[in-house]
């Protein structure tokens, strides 16, 4: 391999700069509270904050993570060096274009954002025929699914309001249920063996088929009747199944490693994030709308989302499998921001006190994330 060290392999650059983003966007989200404006999007600063968050860093991590993966299920080369170099400057030119869109225009800005996911969803497609590994292409229809719904933010006029944030919403939780469903019980058995544990986690059955059906349609009918009871009932439902799944991977057994141990919280914000959703559905005066789709988005996204990044960072570039000191607070960091944001109606502080708190504390892990793993990512693989 010749090159920067820094695109020899996906998860490098996009870890990094999705990073970096969430920093970004809410440190921009922070100042436009304040009354000053660091970005000048066509369509608002609230609803760019809305759409940034799931496609431009979520979309980021996604990327970073399965063109990774998907090198290892199909045993086919990487993509890597000018290829991802030019992936990557599709996803920075949208997030570019996106936020300045009064002046460059929306035209553009739609095309470079759900040009990016397009792009990255063909790639995956592509690998995966190639190989002919067609158990992985539920995840391209996930892709896919998102790759939809931004182009919905875009070209959806007349469509249900925020039916295009609630399906990219769907597509990303999509994606935990199946990826995290492989990797957590996978990564979670190779430490209790090395550990001596003779109880492990349970193998994928039947009941977690179930589970995967029951989030599937609770999502569906949440992304088109969000307001329905039959979608509340229907993602409390869900919310008991992936719970019942969680408990099923063993995770309490873990707490003696972080790395291991983040995996089932960051799943675990999925089941919570559900009931919490159904029930903001059922009665919204018990739980606020805002309150609930936070639980999805900085809980359950964002937990899992660090928790791979930080794992697989440390795996590809050689180093030990632990969490340190620092990691660990990046995982504090993350989740008490997000239980801070989902708490804000509640603290003995006003509500803009508290969400302006919760932002700064679950930015600031994302801040230490870069920081820290930084140069990692920018520098070759430690020898063995």
């Amino acid at each position: 391999m010749t090159g920067p060290a820094f695109l020899s392999v996906a998860f490098r650059p996009f870890f990094l700069g999705a990073a970096g983003f969430a920093v970004f966007a809410i440190a921009s989200w922070v100042t436009g509270s304040a009354g000053g404006d660091i970005v000048a999007p066509a369509i608002g600063p609230q609803r760019w904050h809305a759409h940034e968050m799931i496609f431009g860093y979520g979309a980021g991590v996604i990327a970073g993570f399965l063109l990774t993966a998907v090198a290892n299920w199909t045993g086919r080369p990487a993509v890597r060096g000018w290829r991802l170099g030019l992936l990557l400057a599709l996803w920075a030119a949208a997030r570019v274009a996106m936020a300045m869109s009064q002046q460059t225009g929306l035209l553009l800005a739609a095309l470079l954002d759900s040009g990016f996911l397009v792009t990255i969803t063909a790639v995956l497609i592509r690998e995966i025929s190639a190989a002919k590994n067609w158990r992985n292409l539920p995840v391209c229809v996930a892709t896919g699914m998102l790759a939809v719904a931004s182009a919905l933010s875009h070209f959806g006029a007349g469509l249900p309001a925020g039916i295009d944030l609630r399906l990219g919403i769907a597509a990303i939780c999509t994606l935990i249920i199946l990826v995290g469903g492989r990797i957590i019980p996978a990564f979670t058995r190779n430490w209790m063996v090395k550990m001596g544990h003779d109880k492990l986690p349970a193998p994928f059955a039947r009941f977690d088929r179930a589970a995967i059906a029951a989030a599937a349609i609770a999502l569906l009918s949440w992304t088109v009747m969000p307001r329905a009871q039959i979608s509340g009932a229907l993602l409390l439902l869900a919310a008991v199944f992936h719970l019942a799944r969680l408990v099923r991977w063993r995770g309490a057994a873990t707490l003696s490693e972080p790395l291991v141990t983040i995996l089932h919280i960051g799943y675990l914000w999925l089941p919570a994030g559900f009931a919490l959703l159904g029930a903001s559905i059922v009665n919204p005066a018990l739980v606020p709308a805002t309150v609930a789709l936070h639980g999805l988005t900085a809980g359950a996204i964002a937990v899992m989302t660090i928790a791979i990044m930080t794992r697989a960072t440390l795996g590809h570039c050689g180093r030990p499998l632990h969490a340190d000191g620092i990691t660990v607070v990046i995982y504090l960091l993350i989740n008490f921001g997000a239980l801070a944001r989902i708490s804000a109606p509640w603290l003995p502080l006003d509500y803009a006190t508290s969400t302006l708190a919760a932002g700064l504390i679950w930015g600031g892990g994302f801040a230490l994330f870069a920081v820290s793993y930084g140069p990692l990512l920018l520098a070759a693989r430690a020898p063995a």
